[in-house]
């Protein structure tokens, strides 16, 4: 098939590109600007320009290609993670307009915040309306487009690592840096699924595949190789690979400590892939989150 993918020079993207070209897809990646067009030459996709604000860019793409993974997220500034969500949410409705009863597929990035506080996470679990402060809408605005006729499936993501993270590990070991402790809030056993982002894009590529075979509209798929991870071993790690103390934070403390991340640190998302799993014949084989954060130059490619 021909794919279009946006985020396609991302963390994620970029794995997802490759994995595509290497089981036989062509790629059309979404590149806003000369750099990344470049990227995706070298890696052999055929760029394509525009952005998610430039809506006919995404729907001319869409309307060429077999179907769409939409991987592009902004969430660098965490001050923006509204504006970006709304960006977002019109760029699927542009692309689902143009996919809506055509059969053609369109795999959409989700994650776990909120999802299920506590409790091991299923694909079968449906975040309440309203339930998560940062107002993301990705997941509720793919579930709508099935409604509408598109063959829509959900990909939700944990603590994704892996060469090229510049998000979760290397925010935290950033904070640690900046205030010598590398911290965590209570006894630190609340949890993180985790997954390596080379096992992440074998997800989209094996959901999409199914999602233009079989249909399924709203199909949800969980890329998770470990269920959860004690925060608080995840900050002895970062101690340790740092050489600073390692301390547990009063919740009172946390926000003054984390700021912008604080909800995410504090959070008990623990998720099951069994289901995902048996779907899709999928065994992730990268190295376990620990491991991977261990090494001396994470975060440095």
């Amino acid at each position: 098939m021909r794919v279009f993918v946006t985020g396609g020079t991302g963390f994620i993207g970029a794995a997802l590109v490759r994995d595509l070209l290497a089981a036989g897809h062509d790629v059309l990646g979404l590149a806003r600007s000369d750099a990344s067009a470049a990227r995706l030459a070298a890696a052999g996709a055929t760029p394509h320009r525009g952005s998610l604000e430039d809506l006919d860019a995404l729907r001319d793409a869409a309307a060429r290609t077999d179907g769409v993974i939409h991987t592009a997220f902004d969430n660098s500034d965490l001050a923006r993670f509204a504006d970006n969500s709304r960006t977002e949410q019109a760029a699927l409705e542009a692309i689902g307009g143009v996919l809506a009863g055509s059969g053609r597929p369109l795999a959409v990035t989700a994650g776990f915040a909120f999802l299920a506080p506590g409790t091991l996470a299923t694909e079968n679990d449906v975040r309440p309306p309203g339930a998560s402060p940062l107002g993301r809408t990705a997941e509720a605005t793919a579930a709508a487009l099935a409604a509408s006729g598109v063959r829509t499936c959900v990909v939700r993501l944990p603590c994704v690592h892996g060469d090229g993270d510049r998000f979760t590990i290397p925010q935290f070991t950033a904070i640690a840096e900046r205030t010598g402790v590398s911290a965590y809030v209570g006894d630190g056993l609340n949890r993180w699924a985790a997954v390596h982002n080379v096992d992440a894009a074998r997800v989209y590529r094996l959901a999409f595949e199914r999602a233009a075979e079989q249909g399924e509209p709203g199909a949800r798929y969980h890329a998770v190789a470990e269920e959860g991870v004690p925060v608080k071993a995840i900050a002895e790690v970062i101690g340790r690979r740092l050489g600073i103390p390692v301390r547990s934070l009063p919740p009172e403390a946390a926000a003054q400590h984390f700021g912008a991340h604080v909800h995410f640190v504090q959070s008990d998302a623990p998720a099951s892939s069994a289901l995902t799993r048996e779907r899709l014949g999928w065994h992730p084989q990268g190295p376990g989150l620990l491991a991977d954060i261990a090494r001396p130059n994470y975060g440095a490619t």
